[in-house]
């Protein structure tokens, strides 16, 4: 009996997601907090639209490409916990830093691009081993759902936020404020996440409640990775599609530069804009969870549909079609980061998911640096960005198309 209750996760599958979405949830009020004014912040440091979108593509792209070392470290040493407190304890310590910036003189814009530049790290290093912990618990009750309750409290984070920063501006007049506030959610997560670890130092364990639960995919827990290829054809020709949307995701840097640079909102709107963007993102990450695990992976056929239509209307000139814009783009990251990553997860076998997360990560940071980079670019003709990124989307469309009918013949082989 006692070595039955010792083989038992200390906490239940649901707990463990919704353990870990709280933890995300008050660590992306720190991250989307900052991110929620970055152009600007940059802007008011003498950043012009290029250079917004080189320094926050280059943060995105730090934040995915870097999992490429990160994801086979984690399958390598299987310190899944250690890599996600390193990790969540980066985003926590730089943010506040941030408000610092303003008082630096001229360093204050290599400052800032620096710790945003951390920041995103952070979520580099951490990202991998939590996404195999959500894994793991979510296999037990659903893969689509449990990536989708996790991603829902994730994006309440990311509304509640920038909800925060904007108070505090509209208060103070002033940014850095907000940033010192944000110290707060920052180490709640860090108490939260600290529980987590020692309720349940081993998430294995869940593998094999996912076995009991009907889940013939689950290995055991303990249990030698299924011989399969470390990179197989469908999973790259996935990641490739989705390099290609999340090419055409243009970057809030680069939406919140053209919002005040055009006066569509005052600055301490700017953050409930990109608020507007999470909870649009939260309710497309439920919605596409549970719709993953109804009807499949053919939910994600939407996404490259919603990134075309992105630059034409969050770069607009006038703010209800800049608004549509957003939320459009809001409700793309939302499917995209919820039932992306449970694909991913079918897909690869459970001993090298931290490897696969990797490689698909560095192919999305490359795509959005370049996508960020040319949004940035071409800010001034807004008309060619709308044409390139829609010719994106259209291969993007193809190679999914491809990748569900493999999928599918591989089922039913």
């Amino acid at each position: 009996m006692a070595q039955d209750v010792a083989s038992r996760p200390g906490l239940s599958p649901w707990r463990m997601v919704v353990g870990l979405g709280l933890v995300s949830l008050t660590v992306d009020m720190v991250a989307d907090g900052a991110r929620s004014v970055s152009g600007p912040l940059l802007a008011q440091l003498g950043a012009s639209a290029l250079v917004v979108g080189v320094v926050t593509g280059a943060a995105d792209a730090a934040g995915l490409t870097l999992r490429l070392v990160s994801g086979p470290w984690v399958d390598r040493t299987r310190r899944y916990w250690a890599f996600t407190i390193a990790g969540y304890a980066l985003t926590a310590a730089s943010v506040p830093l941030l408000a610092l910036t303003p008082v630096l003189g001229v360093a204050g814009l290599a400052v800032a691009g620096t710790l945003l530049v951390i920041e995103r790290t952070g979520k580099a290093v951490r990202s991998p081993a939590k996404t195999v912990l959500l894994a793991d618990a979510a296999g037990a009750v659903g893969r689509g759902r449990g990536f989708g309750v996790h991603k829902t409290l994730d994006q309440i984070g990311a509304f509640l936020g920038p909800v925060v920063v904007a108070g505090v501006i509209a208060l103070t007049g002033e940014m850095w404020p907000a940033f010192l506030v944000l110290i707060v959610p920052a180490v709640v997560a860090m108490i939260l996440l600290a529980r987590l670890r020692r309720r349940v130092p081993d998430p294995s364990l869940y593998r094999a409640v996912a076995v009991d639960a009907g889940d013939a995919s689950a290995p055991a827990a303990g249990a030698a990775p299924v011989s399969r290829p470390d990179v197989p054809v469908t999973f790259l020709l996935f990641a490739v599609s989705c390099a290609l949307t999340t090419f055409g995701l243009v970057g809030f840097g680069v939406i919140s530069y053209h919002l005040e640079a055009t006066a569509l909102v005052p600055l301490a709107v700017v953050p409930l804009v990109f608020a507007l963007g999470m909870l649009a993102g939260a309710v497309a990450a439920l919605a596409g969870g549970w719709a993953y695990d109804r009807t499949g992976a053919g939910t994600l056929l939407a996404v490259p549909l919603l990134v075309a239509a992105i630059p034409p209307l969050a770069l607009a000139g006038a703010l209800p079609a800049a608004l549509v814009g957003v939320v459009v783009w809001g409700a793309a990251v939302g499917i995209q980061d919820s039932t992306v990553k449970a694909l991913v997860a079918d897909l690869v076998p459970t001993g090298r998911r931290g490897t696969a997360f990797g490689v698909f990560a560095v192919l999305q940071g490359a795509t959005t640096f370049a996508g960020a980079t040319l949004a940035g670019a071409l800010y001034p003709d807004r008309g060619l960005l709308t044409v390139i990124i829609g010719a994106a989307q259209a291969l993007a469309l193809v190679l999914l198309v491809v990748v569900l009918r493999r999928q599918r013949h591989a089922v039913r082989g």
